[in-house]
């Protein structure tokens, strides 16, 4: 081959790939777009979990958790915002009334109520979850150690019907009125210079394809006082939730009028002691004791333990993991009242 024809077939070839860089550059330019919008469904379908609940999200949650203490008299019920809590927790307040500390994080309500007074282990509670703690109003030694301890907080007395953050609904009487307007609560939080971006440590949960081991409990019934406090789960195959009832009633939303669905209702038994005149009492939430997760129609007898300021259930000294959706924990007594069947649980109580 003499070196003319090399010259032209070395041109040739480079003409051949010259033109084909031309044709992808183009090719390259006129799709940008699709190649873009690729690229964001692409980073779009990256999930992330909720660090209370376990389902997934496809924004990182980077803000911090809302602890609101919610009134559970009768006059206050049906309550509104339960039904978006992650994690509500029912504790004995004063005399044979309950009270919830209700843990949003997934979702945030409208609105939350209504609102009562702070008690020592509501406001240790919400600051073991890292969580802004509010409540309307408290004893002023409960706000001196709110503040003692360094617990983020919004105290509702000082906000009171200012109709921005809080609220005096008129088809309820006081002290069962006072609600939270819950859009308020990160900017006003802000404006006391909390830092309300916060990486939650998540709790465990069970894998999607996970069995729940244990044995069958489609009911259970908690008696806190004689004729007054009763709590009722029964599992709803239909729902696969457990729907709780209070006093007979079925515990809903006052707006949508809708059940409250539970993924795990966990009972933990724990030391309680009456330290004033008014009937104020003192809980220990941090020394462990027995319990009870019920989890998709079974329960498991479990000790629970206080992990790092989170209720956890153990099972020969593993953590139970939950699964993945809605909390609630009930606090009963390790020494009940005489004649107060405390907790009913069929399986085993037959």
């Amino acid at each position: 081959m003499n070196k003319k024809v090399i010259i032209t077939v070395v041109l040739l070839v480079i003409a051949i790939f010259g033109a084909i860089g031309v044709f992808v550059f183009f090719l390259d330019d006129q799709d940008q777009s699709q190649i873009l919008s690729k690229k964001s469904k692409d980073e779009a379908s990256t999930t992330y979990t909720f660090p209370f609940t376990g389902l997934e999200t496809t924004e990182e949650p980077t803000h911090r958790a809302v602890a609101v203490m919610i009134n559970n008299h009768p006059q206050a019920r049906p309550q509104s915002g339960l039904e978006e809590a992650d994690i509500v927790f029912e504790l004995l307040a004063e005399g044979n009334i309950t009270r919830f500390l209700a843990l949003y994080h997934s979702m945030e309500p409208e609105r939350v109520g209504p609102v009562r007074s702070a008690r020592e282990y509501y406001a240790d509670l919400a600051n073991q979850y890292d969580a802004l703690y509010i409540y309307h109003g408290a004893a002023d030694f409960v706000d001196e150690l709110i503040v003692n301890r360094g617990i983020p907080f919004l105290n509702g007395s000082q906000y009171d019907n200012d109709k921005q953050l809080f609220i005096r609904e008129t088809f309820r009487i006081a002290p069962h009125n006072s609600y939270l307007l819950f859009n308020e609560v990160y900017r006003r939080a802000e404006m006391k210079q909390y830092d309300m971006e916060y990486d939650h440590e998540p709790l465990p949960f069970l894998e999607e394809d996970d069995e729940v081991t244990g044995i069958e409990a489609p009911y259970a019934k908690i008696q806190y006082y004689p004729q007054s406090s009763t709590v009722e789960y029964e599992y709803d195959e239909s729902r696969e939730a457990y729907i709780r009832t209070s006093d007979g009633t079925v515990t809903t939303d006052l707006g949508t009028e809708a059940p409250i669905e539970i993924d795990n209702v966990f009972i933990i038994e724990a030391t309680h002691e009456v330290i004033d005149a008014e009937g104020r009492r003192a809980i220990d939430l941090q020394s462990g004791g027995f319990g009870y997760l019920l989890q998709r129609g079974k329960v498991q007898k479990v000790q629970w333990e206080n992990v790092n300021g989170y209720l956890l259930a153990k099972k020969n000294e593993e953590i139970v993991p939950f699964v993945p959706g809605k909390t609630w924990v009930n606090v009963i007594q390790t020494s009940p009242p005489k004649n107060v069947e405390q907790l009913y649980i069929p399986e085993y109580n037959e």
